[in-house]
């Protein structure tokens, strides 16, 4: 049952990382204007930008996470494949 809930938080296709990215870039943007107003000056947009620049490095980390898994999936089919014709 466990299992059943934990696959509801798993991201499997890009579609779904995309829109997790999307959305922590709403939440970067948003972040990071109250501290251009809350920091005026330089300082301030420098957390602006590492605001975003933390979501543009999340969200590189997930779709090559997403590419490994599936690269990882595909080749484990294969070897199954392999195994199976050697057995025959």
């Amino acid at each position: 049952m466990l299992r059943k809930i934990a696959r509801l938080f798993m991201i499997k296709t890009r579609w779904e990382a995309y829109l997790i990215i999307y959305a922590l870039a709403l939440g970067a943007v948003e972040r990071g204007s109250v501290y251009l107003t809350r920091f005026p000056g330089l300082g301030g947009k420098l957390l602006f930008l590492a605001c975003t620049g933390a979501v543009f490095m999340a969200g590189a980390k997930i779709l090559d996470c997403l590419k490994y898994e599936k690269a990882n999936r595909e080749r484990q089919e294969a070897d199954a494949a392999r195994e199976q014709r050697k057995a025959a």
